[in-house]
């Protein structure tokens, strides 16, 4: 999958990866109420995301069935890559220490990063 997939759209891959294959009115009514989505707009993110080769559909008698057509885990490695790349020179321990100097690791944090490490280093 080479292009990107917007917010919206990534609303809708998190229903398939948690449940699919599914209908597009299914998606529409698990996707989350608080978006208050059509069916026709869940239709028009399934059309972008089969264009972008992020879904894939197969056809049921009269309607579509559709499911990820990428992992979520290979997703979030690719989007995590992209973001390091843009933002840190490709490096990581600059991201920590962004977090650190910011406060925004928690106790629980700081010792699951420990655990990492540790694990790693075996």
């Amino acid at each position: 999958m080479a292009e990107r997939i917007s917010d919206a759209e990534h609303a809708v891959m998190e229903v398939l990866w948690d449940e699919s294959p599914l209908t597009a009115q299914d998606v529409t009514e698990r996707v989350d109420p608080n978006r208050a989505w059509s069916a026709a707009t869940v239709k028009t993110l399934l059309g972008r995301l089969l264009g972008k080769g992020a879904v894939q559909h197969e056809v049921d008698g009269r309607r579509y069935l559709y499911s990820p057509a990428v992992a979520r885990e290979d997703y979030v490695a690719g989007e995590s890559r992209k973001l390091i790349d843009r933002l840190f020179g490709g490096k990581l321990t600059p991201l920590v220490a962004h977090l650190a100097e910011r406060d925004e690791l928690s106790r629980q944090d700081i010792a699951e990063i420990e655990a990492l490490l540790k694990a790693l280093k075996q």
